[in-house]
């Protein structure tokens, strides 16, 4: 059988002090590639993700987060990747889980795979989650799972695996180039019937961990809103949209 090249894609911004430290936890095997994308860091993750031997891709300009997504995915899959992880570089997700959400899309149960930061309140909140965004976060997954009729544990974590098949059908680059682009490839991958699936993982929120203030939060939290109410129209066949179609044979990247 042929091997699933797996690329773990690393959207980055100021990931200096935490990068290493999240290398050195990806269990050894259960990659192919790293690609670092570099957002325009006000400090030297490019410099020091070139010294560790990663690919390292810089923006000219900050991009934004989904953004930087974009060019972690478009880079992926031109270099042949079957299966993306998307790991943080700021370390405030377990880098150990990396073969098991590549594995159960490896083994065609899934079509991409999300890690679940809240397996219990208590842990969540104990691992530094503020209680607003715990709150927030629980009401949002509820409603996006009776809007999209799954059953996910949570959809705003920031550690995702992807199959080319999934890349390949969902237009993620019509998305956000803001955070909100989490919300819109999931509820993208929903509209194409790909198989979405989660599994727990621990974070940690500490000073170099990347995390978004409340008015930011709020903005975020309206704008996955919006994309629930746009699938809605969609799906009801009031308002047909685009990117919420799968890619035609032929499309661009």
């Amino acid at each position: 059988m042929k091997k699933n090249k797996v690329i773990i894609v690393m959207p980055a911004y100021n990931a200096a002090k935490t990068l290493k430290k999240t290398l050195d936890d990806i269990p050894k095997g259960s990659y192919d590639e790293i690609i670092l994308v570099d957002d325009l860091s006000k400090d030297d993750t490019a410099e020091v993700a070139k010294n560790l031997g990663l690919k390292v891709i810089s923006h000219d300009v900050n991009k934004g987060y989904g953004g930087n997504q974009k060019t972690c995915y478009k880079a992926a899959l031109e270099d042949g990747a079957d299966i993306v992880v998307m790991l943080h570089p700021d370390y405030q997700y377990d880098p150990r889980l990396v073969p098991f959400l590549a594995g159960l899309i490896a083994d065609d149960v899934c079509d991409i795979m999300m890690a679940n930061r809240i397996r219990t309140r208590k842990e969540a909140l104990k691992g530094g989650m503020p209680f607003y965004k715990y709150f927030f976060n629980r009401c949002l997954t509820i409603t996006e799972n009776l809007v999209l009729g799954l059953n996910l544990g949570e959809y705003h974590t920031g550690y995702r695996a992807f199959s080319k098949k999934a890349l390949e059908t969902v237009r993620f680059e019509l998305d956000s180039d803001d955070f909100v682009f989490d919300q819109h490839i999931i509820v993208q991958a929903a509209a194409c019937g790909l198989r979405i699936g989660d599994i727990p993982v621990t974070a940690k929120y500490f000073k170099e961990a990347s995390s978004i203030n409340f008015i930011r939060s709020s903005k975020y939290g309206l704008e996955t809103l919006l994309i629930l109410f746009r699938f809605a129209l969609h799906k009801l066949h009031i308002l047909p949209q685009k990117i919420f179609k799968p890619k035609a044979s032929g499309d661009k990247i």
